[in-house]
C-alpha cells in the first residue's frame, strides 16, 4: 500500500519534529516516519544554553571562533516557538561553578552576555532549559500532524515527487522530504546526499538521572554539569565518537557522577538510573539545515550537543528553504552544501 503525503520527515527527534511542527503552523500537510527506537533528543537535559555554550565553543577553537550571534539568535527564539507550540519554558539562568568563576565571569562578559559572580559561582539569566521528553511528546501531539512507526530504507525521485520506500515493502510518495534521521540512517540515499550524510559522526552521550532535587537551575563546572528535570535532576554528560552502542558505561558514568556531585558539594552516592543515546555532529560543529541538493530534498540533522537551542532556528530555516523564501541570516552557516 502506497500512501501520500505533502510533506514527509524522515526522524522524530528535535530537529524533525520541531521542522514538522513549524510547517504545519504554516499550513502544509505534514507526515513524520520514526521508527520508534531510543531517540538522542529524550538523553539531554533539555538545556538551551547560548550563553555557556558560546563560551564552551570559543575555549574549544582558544578563541579564534565566536558563534555567540548564531546561538544567542537561536535562543531569542525559544520563547515565541515554546508559546506556539506549548512546550515547557523554564527561565531561571543558569550557573558555572568552579576555581576558574572570576575568569568564566570575564569571557561571558566579554562575549556579550550578562554574567554576575559570586564566590565561586557564575550566574548568566541568558540560559534558559525545556523538559526533553515532554516537549517531544507536545510536538508529537500536535493536531493535524500524522506521525507513524516505521523504518525508511531507500528515498529516490520521480520528477516532482518523491517516494520513500519502506522495510514492509509499503512506500510513502511526498512533495518535499525532510531527512532528520540522527547520526546513522541506514537509507539508501541519491549520491549527493548520500555523501553529505557521510560526513555526519556519531557521537554517543551518557547522562545519569536521580529522583533526588539537587539544584534549582543548571549548574556547570569543570566536570560536568548537573540540571533540575522533572523527575529529579539530570547528570552529564559523556561525550564518545565514533560509538553507537546503548549500553552503559558504568564506571565512565559513576566517575562523572562523582565529579558533577563534588561541585555542588556532595559527597555521597547516590542511585541512579542510566540514558544513553547517540547523536550527530559535523566537522564545524554545526548542524544541516537547509536544501541537500535534489529538489525537494531537505537535511535537519547533526546538531552535536545543541539540538534543543538550535531546534527553532534549524526548523525556521528548513521550511524557508522548502518554501522558497529568502534565506535568513544564518542560512548559510547551517546550508548543508558547506560541507561538500
Amino acid at each position: 500500500m502506497s500512501l501520500s503525503t505533502e510533506v514527509l520527515v524522515i526522524g522524530a527527534g528535535v530537529l524533525g519534529l520541531s521542522t514538522a511542527a513549524e510547517l504545519l503552523r504554516r499550513g502544509h500537510e505534514v507526515t513524520v516516519v520514526d521508527p520508534g527506537t531510543v531517540n538522542a533528543s529524550a538523553v539531554a537535559a533539555g538545556m538551551i544554553a547560548p550563553a555557556f555554550e558560546t563560551l564552551a565553543d570559543w575555549r574549544g577553537s582558544d578563541g579564534r571562533l565566536d558563534r555567540g550571534d548564531l546561538l544567542r539568535a537561536a535562543g531569542a527564539q525559544w520563547s515565541a516557538f515554546a508559546t506556539a507550540f506549548d512546550l515547557p519554558l523554564h527561565r531561571e539562568g543558569a550557573e558555572w561553578r568552579g576555581a576558574d568563576a572570576e575568569t568564566v565571569c570575564s569571557q561571558l562578559r566579554w562575549l556579550g552576555f550578562p554574567a554576575e559572580r559570586t564566590g565561586d559561582s557564575v550566574v548568566t539569566p541568558a540560559d534558559w532549559r525545556t523538559e526533553p521528553v515532554t516537549a517531544l511528546m507536545r510536538l508529537r501531539s500536535l493536531p493535524g500532524l500524522t506521525v507513524l512507526p516505521g523504518r525508511i530504507r531507500s528515498l529516490a525521485a520521480d520528477g516532482a515527487r518523491w517516494t520513500a520506500m519502506q522495510e514492509d515493502g509499503s512506500g510513502l510518495a511526498a512533495k518535499a522530504v525532510v531527512l532528520a534521521t540522527g547520526a546513522v540512517s541506514g537509507l539508501d540515499l541519491p549520491p549527493p546526499v548520500a555523501r553529505l550524510v557521510a560526513e555526519v559522526q556519531p557521537i554517543r552521550g551518557q547522562i545519569a538521572v536521580t529522583d533526588r532535587h539537587l539544584v534549582d537551575r543548571a549548574v556547570r563546572g569543570p566536570s560536568g554539569y548537573i540540571a533540575p528535570c522533572a523527575s529529579g535532576a539530570v547528570i552529564g554528560a559523556t561525550m564518545e565518537p565514533d560509538r553507537t552502542d546503548l549500553e552503559p558505561d558504568l564506571h565512565r558514568g559513576e566517575t562523572l557522577v562523582r565529579a558533577c556531585l563534588a561541585q555542588i558539594g556532595v559527597a555521597e552516592s547516590l542511585p541512579v538510573t542510566w540514558r544513553v543515546g547517540v547523536r550527530g555532529a559535523t566537522r564545524d560543529g554545526l548542524p544541516m539545515a537547509g536544501a541537500a541538493g535534489p529538489a525537494g530534498l531537505h537535511l535537519a540533522l547533526a546538531p552535536r550537543r545543541n539540538g534543543w537551542l538550535l531546534a527553532p532556528l534549524v526548523a525556521r530555516t528548513v521550511a524557508d528553504g522548502l518554501e522558497g523564501r529568502a534565506a535568513g541570516l544564518y542560512a548559510p552557516a547551517l546550508d548543508p552544501r558547506r560541507l561538500a
